[in-house]
């Protein structure tokens, strides 16, 4: 097989030179034809992904994040480009939901073992996400989380920090109008939260993987209309507390508009905020993403 492997020069271990050149050597070390590239920011990863997707390779890894898997992946949708995953992020939310290895050597033996599946992915006015998108306070915590990066370095209890920081601040509520599956509700809520991984709302034991598991996204509407009730909420969610809570609405649809009185809104896409035109689409794309995992996973072969 050819195998193109992009990894994001910003991530991985404190050594990243000796990280890298532990993965490339295993590469190397196989049967298969592969190309290794680093890159080096934002725009050099969307470009390396873009024309690796174009050419004949038969797998495409990404190195990185969440966030830097979201990107490859964005450009190996409607490909018959298998997408291998070499873990090299803070939460690795997509890998655990998909039990990939998360030490790098081990994810790099499962991607030449190439045992393929196809996953499902949502999308928001076109853009596809793996793990989750929101609107509300929740890109606020994103944004404030990016800037405690900058000043202590990318860790979960600097994640942690900035939410905490960010939550003790009022924040406003959001007026909407949610279209889901046809039916509508009219609701007052500080944030929406669409999910396609269970693993990331297991951890929080916050419920919804019935709707994953019946191939629809998982939508989450805090019903506080008021800050103190927010914050009791947030306080629940930390101890993993909210399976029981009567003040977060559960829905599941396979797909969803959101209106609002806004004609733009800043909306959290696998942990990269963008600013999006309103109303917004969500829906769910079955089996879209041809991923390598484990041969013992239970998603669906191809």
């Amino acid at each position: 097989m050819r195998i193109k492997v992009i990894i994001n020069a910003s991530a991985g271990a404190t050594d990243q030179e000796q990280e890298h050149r532990r993965l490339i050597s295993i590469f190397e070390a196989s049967s298969h034809e592969v190309s290794i590239s680093l890159a080096r920011s934002g725009d050099e990863l969307t470009a390396l992904a873009q024309r690796s997707a174009k050419k004949d390779f038969q797998i495409v890894v990404a190195g990185g994040g969440d966030g830097t898997i979201n990107t490859v992946a964005s450009a190996l949708l409607g490909t018959n480009i298998s997408l291998g995953i070499l873990p090299l992020g803070t939460f690795n939310y997509f890998a655990r939901n998909l039990n990939i290895p998360l030490e790098p050597e081990a994810a790099a033996q499962n991607i030449i073992a190439g045992h393929t599946v196809a996953v499902n992915v949502g999308e928001v006015n076109g853009r596809l996400f793996i793990n989750n998108s929101s609107l509300g306070l929740y890109p606020t915590i994103i944004r404030e989380r990016e800037k405690a990066y900058g000043r202590w370095g990318r860790s979960k209890l600097a994640a942690m920090i900035s939410a905490a920081a960010t939550m003790l601040r009022p924040n406003p509520f959001l007026t909407l109008r949610l279209s889901a599956d046809h039916k509508d509700i009219v609701c007052r809520t500080p944030l929406i939260f669409v999910s396609n991984n269970v693993h990331q709302m297991e951890s929080y034991n916050i419920g919804g993987s019935e709707c994953l598991s019946a191939g629809k996204l998982a939508l989450y509407v805090p019903r506080p209309d008021n800050w103190p009730g927010l914050l009791w909420l947030a306080a629940r969610g930390l101890f993993g507390w909210l399976r029981e809570v009567q003040d977060l609405r559960v829905l599941c649809a396979h797909e969803l508009w959101i209106e609002t009185r806004r004609r733009h809104i800043r909306v959290a896409i696998d942990g990269e905020v963008v600013r999006m035109d309103t109303p917004l689409h969500y829906r769910m794309r079955p089996g879209a993403l041809r991923v390598i995992v484990p041969a013992s996973s239970q998603q669906r072969d191809t």
